[in-house]
């Protein structure tokens, strides 16, 4: 198990301070005929019930799911880690593999991938693979994923004299111009700036690579500089609004904000919110630079170390990977499957907004794999919201970023 100096003192402290959120259903009970699983948010909550199949094809077994809120999820998983208490199974953000993983926290499935072919890498999009891994280690088997696409009001770019969804960066820009034109308090982009992963996916498509196994984060690249220019460019000509203001939803309905970036979930809020929209709206897959990447996002499922019951825990996860199981999951909860032969299902092909996603998710990226991504990002916000809010100078505050996220992966 690897430990670094910060990682065990944090740890201990959280223990101390949150050692009483540990529960009596963690793998610690030593129980070889239930499976116990923390997941998140919505999908946490639908999991117990959705179980009940894997426990029908696996009688001697038993699922104890705990639905634990997003926002509580970080703290609990450290508290885990450092008690030796947790589940037999666990849900992690993509970004977070990396940390738990430099903690220990996560067993090594490298062994078992012969005797489960669910977790072959070949099942996944390439933009998944990375968040599998950690150093020479297999530490997780994507569940599912999500990627951001172009939502956009097919009526009002038809009027701006767009035919079809902006393509490239130059068509995205005056698209939005145009668009901002119409009058007072009306918008072209809407960009969520709360969003830490959409700075870095204008940076990929502006060919920016990160060197992780080097050390080298190549922020002061030209093709880092260039994405930040073009991305706070929608601030500074008041393509983008500087201010959440009126919900999106509302404003997409409106026509005040005509075109943001999303993932899959937007699809089943707009149908519901905005059914007058019928007809109107639709997707389309991130406009082209040097290329047209997004994010690859998700969750995986990881095998707690301190688990006892090991061999469950790799059932479950073989189940909830099987293809089959992926499709009835997608009409449970509405998240993307990550078997790429999923998509080959007429249900995901038939169905356009579905054919939007499973094209764009053929050219995405996972944010940084390092365990100080979420700081890294945070950074960069807070230096762009300097920029667009308070007139800073971008290349300082890039220079300043730069300098910070070196020192934090140096930690």
């Amino acid at each position: 198990m690897k430990w670094n100096v910060m990682t065990v003192m944090a740890l201990l402290l959280v223990m101390l301070g949150l050692v009483g959120c540990s529960n009596s259903s963690s793998s610690g009970d030593g129980d070889k005929n239930t499976v116990t699983v923390w997941a998140m948010g919505e999908e946490g909550k639908k999991l117990q019930d959705f179980s009940k199949t894997f426990e029908e094809e696996h009688s001697d077994m038993t699922v104890d799911v705990q639905a634990i809120p997003w926002d509580k999820a970080h703290d609990k998983l450290l508290t885990a880690v450092a008690s030796g208490n947790g589940p037999d199974v666990v849900q992690l953000g993509t970004t977070w593999v990396s940390e738990f993983a430099d903690a220990g926290a996560l067993l090594d499935i490298s062994e078992y991938m012969e005797d489960y072919p669910n977790f072959s890498k070949g099942n996944f999009f390439d933009g998944s693979v990375s968040t599998m891994e950690y150093e020479d280690q297999v530490v997780g088997v994507p569940w599912y994923v999500d990627t951001r696409v172009i939502y956009y009001r097919t009526d009002l770019l038809k009027e701006a004299g767009y035919e079809e969804p902006p393509k490239t960066w130059d068509d995205l820009k005056d698209a939005a111009t145009k668009l901002s034109d119409r009058g007072e308090d009306m918008y072209g982009l809407d960009i969520d700036r709360n969003d830490q992963i959409t700075p870095f996916i204008f940076a990929w498509q502006n060919g920016y690579e990160a060197d992780l196994e080097n050390g080298e984060l190549n922020f002061e690249s030209e093709a880092f500089k260039g994405a930040m220019e073009y991305y706070t460019s929608y601030f500074k000509e008041g393509l983008s609004p500087t201010q959440e203001g009126k919900d999106i939803v509302e404003a997409f309905k409106d026509g005040t904000k005509p075109m943001f970036f999303s993932g899959p979930w937007m699809i089943n809020i707009i149908n519901d919110q905005a059914p007058d929209l019928e007809g109107k709206w639709a997707t389309a897959v991130m406009p082209e630079k040097e290329q047209n990447t997004s994010s690859m996002g998700g969750s995986n499922l990881s095998v707690f170390e301190s688990s006892d019951n090991k061999e469950g825990a790799l059932e479950y996860i073989s189940f909830m990977t099987e293809v089959e199981t992926q499709l009835d999951w997608l009409e449970e909860s509405n998240t993307l499957p990550s078997r790429t032969e999923a998509w080959e299902d007429p249900v995901m092909q038939d169905d356009p907004m579905y054919a939007t996603f499973g094209e764009q998710l053929e050219n995405t990226k996972p944010g940084l794999q390092t365990k100080q991504f979420e700081r890294i990002a945070q950074e960069l916000l807070s230096s762009i919201e300097r920029v667009t809010e308070g007139g800073a100078d971008l290349d300082k505050e890039l220079e300043e970023f730069n300098q910070k996220a070196k020192e934090l992966v140096e930690e």
